[in-house]
């Protein structure tokens, strides 16, 4: 029948020499850059600095996004014996109501959390204007006296270390808010490192979890309520913005960037300064 037999003699070697049947389990990040190490440290060592400056630090990244409808979300919420909450037998997306992107901004200092909750596309765009939104909400109040903004972020995604439309974004940022931004990547594949995933994705979705996310009203509030032991304070913003994709920067857009890149991987860690002043 096409099934293969396996001895039971063989199973039972394989028991006591301490075999048994186990999934896959997600715990390589591939081959380390010879690097990692050093940029870890170098990241540290501007974060400590600036916060010694009492200059604002933030951890920015894209949360995985969701559909947005009657769909199963994982985990086991309280509910009266016998009387869960049904949702939709599957999860296809031509059954949402459409989609959130929850773009989240990480301030290391006040333990605070910022969320933009994105409904197309998850761009450069999208991602500064996450920043920028959280500068305008909290951060410029927080901060009154701010020169630079310092930002830690992964190397690919909306926020990509080789992105020319994320520096493009930045320089308007920082033309914008008079801010020096200086930004320093995670090598690939060490996105756990970066603060903002265990300090305010995690609880984000312990918060949520099982319960439908039916509609951007329920994400909101979710998003809003989460709270943890350690005082974690979150706020949240639907951002109703089409951004569109695939948008080109060209040589001469790039040319106007202000950017000048450290001494130590530079294609990692550079700094975007204001080419106007701000009165």
């Amino acid at each position: 029948m096409g099934h293969e037999l396996v001895d039971r003699s063989v199973l039972r070697l394989l028991h006591r020499a301490g075999y048994t049947m186990q999934q896959n389990v997600k715990t390589r990040e591939g081959s380390d850059h010879p690097d990692r190490d050093a940029q870890f440290q170098y990241i540290s060592a501007c974060v400590a600095a600036a916060l010694a400056a009492n200059e604002p630090v933030i951890s920015v990244d894209t949360k995985h996004r969701e559909l947005v409808g009657e769909f199963k979300n994982g985990g086991r919420e309280w509910a009266r014996s016998g009387h869960p909450v049904e949702v939709n037998t599957h999860d296809f997306p031509s059954q949402a109501d459409g989609k959130a992107i929850p773009y989240g901004v990480y301030d290391l200092a006040r333990n605070e959390g910022w969320i933009s909750v994105g409904i197309s596309r998850d761009t450069a765009s999208f991602a500064a204007g996450s920043i920028g939104a959280w500068w305008e909400q909290l951060g410029k109040t927080a901060y009154p006296y701010a020169k630079s903004l310092t930002i830690t972020a992964d190397s690919g995604g909306s926020n990509s270390a080789r992105g020319r439309l994320w520096k493009l974004e930045l320089q308007k940022l920082a033309d914008r808010t008079g801010l020096q931004i200086v930004v320093c990547h995670f090598p690939r594949g060490t996105s756990k490192w970066n603060k903002i995933e265990h300090r305010l994705f995690s609880f984000i979705s312990h918060n949520w979890r099982g319960k439908p996310l039916i509609d951007y009203a329920t994400i909101l509030n979710l998003i809003a309520s989460t709270t943890t032991s350690t005082g974690l304070k979150v706020y949240a913003r639907l951002d109703e913005t089409d951004y569109p994709k695939g948008v080109a920067v060209s040589d001469a857009e790039m040319a106007r960037v202000n950017l000048t890149r450290h001494d130590f991987h530079g294609d990692w860690n550079y700094t975007i300064t204001p080419s106007t002043t701000l009165i």
